[in-house]
């Protein structure tokens, strides 16, 4: 979809916006418009400038002088919040914002209750809450207390909060990244329906599948300029990674993929199951090698890798490294094995999101730090830190910032900072570019391929088939928590997606059968 055709303004347009910050300029001259029943996808490196514009657009930030908005081809002042909600803009932030101790209905009407006088008038509120989760098509109660409510399920109360308020124009940042394949496809499903009621939808997103599926134009920044847009039919992942990055998708993977057979056994994993999820998987690990585990959601492969780590009970199996078994009972077992795992969910179960970068990088090894009595050397821990941002190409203020500040591809560097300080001998990866841009992806990418030349062995799970046939040198398939499939690189017969998604459906057995 492009301008609109029956001579009508578009819905939102957004003119020269420019936002300085302390001398640094944030945005420069940056235009954007959204016509009405349209997704309109914003793309960009984290730190292109995407959150700033949309914080202008919601009324958080005021731009500065010289840039304009309008809506139905009406300027308007968003000079705050209010202002924002007022003009019909709702945004849903990656990181929700609702009170999980009170009910979907006290949720979406937080802040504009209804009233009966003094008193909040719940009749009314749980009645108008009905009509909009009716609308949404969504089947649990206003009555509902939404910390029981699935993460899906929250996303889409937020988008009932936005409806209720009245919202004609929804900003959707990075909606689907705690999601579940089922909850992905909901969500596609509403967005459907908004666009048909002629809501227009500015959707953030690094997922180019997602991009493919709901976008009908695209726009990009890059160092918070506006670098063009592509309508529906001109979408293509190596023109959306040259616009962002501003080079060619091939330089994303550059490892040489060798064989693995010559190089000597690290890790080997024998019958390990917890008789529940995992069901007798084994495999060996060569040193220098990546090694993928892939499947689709639910197959068991962040649920295998707890079990090698400790982070989970196994009821049988075994682990060794370089041949001699090691007994793990808990992380701090593997950790003093050489083993370090990176979970899939660095907010909640990676990061100390309040302490500063130096202190997360180093709290895994501060007690090498510890001298005369116990007081930390801090100039050595400032040290480290300090050359681990550098290696790692961590981008901050400095190593006392802290890091829930951090872009999301920053904070995923300063945890693997942290495991790597401990000169791991296996580094688990889960997911390690979720939720990350093009640009950080592909330095973690490069750092994967650094660490596996030095020997490390890498096992690493993804989602993401083309980042799988990109980094790994093997591929192992799981289904129903067994490992069903292996699939080697090599240069006459390269890894595929076909062959991957045939193990992963049982594909292979069917045919196998026939």
């Amino acid at each position: 979809m492009n301008e609109p055709t029956d001579g009508a303004p578009p819905l939102l347009e957004m003119r020269h916006i420019s936002k300085t910050f302390g001398g640094m300029a944030a945005l420069r001259e940056v235009s954007l418009s959204v016509c009405r029943g349209e997704v309109h996808a914003l793309m960009g490196e984290n730190g292109a400038g995407k959150s700033t514009l949309m914080k202008i657009l919601s009324g958080a930030h005021c731009a500065d002088p010289g840039g304009s908005i309008l809506i139905d081809g009406v300027r308007v002042n968003i000079d705050g919040p209010q202002a924002g909600r007022a003009c019909g803009i709702a945004v849903i932030y990656q990181a929700l914002s609702l009170a999980p101790n009170l009910t979907v209905a006290e949720n979406i009407f937080l802040g504009r209750e209804r009233r009966h006088g003094a008193l909040t008038d719940t009749r009314a509120q749980e009645a108008a809450c009905r009509d909009v989760l009716a609308r949404l098509g969504l089947k649990f109660s206003p009555s509902t207390v939404v910390g029981r409510l699935s993460l899906g399920e929250r996303q889409l109360v937020e988008i009932a909060r936005a409806l209720a308020s009245d919202a004609r124009i929804l900003v959707m940042d990075e909606p689907t990244t705690s999601l579940s394949t089922l909850e992905t496809e909901r969500l596609y499903e509403i967005i459907a329906g908004l666009k048909a009621e002629g809501i227009g939808i500015i959707y953030i997103s690094h997922r180019m599948e997602e991009i493919y599926a709901l976008s009908d134009r695209v726009s990009v920044l890059r160092d918070g300029q506006y670098v063009g847009t592509l309508a529906r039919t001109e979408i293509t992942a190596e023109r959306l990674v040259a616009m962002m990055v501003g080079r060619d998708l091939s330089s994303f993977y550059k490892k040489d993929h060798r064989s693995a057979a010559d190089r000597p056994t690290l890790l080997s994993v024998r019958d390990i199951g917890d008789d529940r999820r995992i069901h007798g998987c084994s495999f060996d690990l060569k040193a220098g090698e990546v090694l993928c585990l892939a499947g689709l959601v639910g197959s068991g492969r962040t649920e295998l890798v707890r079990l090698i780590y400790g982070a989970d009970a196994r009821s049988h199996g075994t682990v060794s490294l370089d041949g001699r078994p090691v007994d793990i009972r808990e992380a701090r077992d593997a950790i003093a094995a050489g083993i370090v795992y990176l979970t899939e969910d660095r907010r909640r179960l990676g990061l100390f999101l309040d302490m500063s970068i130096d202190s997360n990088i180093n709290i895994n090894v501060a007690a090498s730090d510890a001298h005369h009595g116990g007081f930390s050397n801090v100039l050595r821990a400032r040290e480290r830190a300090g050359r681990a941002m550098a290696a790692l190409a961590i981008r901050a203020t400095g190593m006392a910032a802290k890091t829930g500040a951090l872009s999301g591809g920053n904070q995923q560097k300063v945890l693997l900072a942290r495991l790597l300080e401990t000169k791991p001998r296996v580094l688990i990866l889960d997911e390690p570019t979720r939720g990350v841009d093009v640009g950080a992806k592909s330095e973690i990418y490069r750092l994967i391929d650094e660490l596996a030349a030095g020997g490390i062995g890498v096992l690493m799970i993804s989602s993401e088939l083309p980042e799988v046939i990109g980094v790994a040198d093997r591929v192992l398939v799981m289904r129903d928590g067994r490992i069903v499939g292996e699939i080697a690189a090599t240069a006459e017969r390269p890894i595929t997606q076909e062959a991957i998604m045939a193990h992963s459906t049982g594909a292979v057995a069917v045919m196998a059968d026939a």
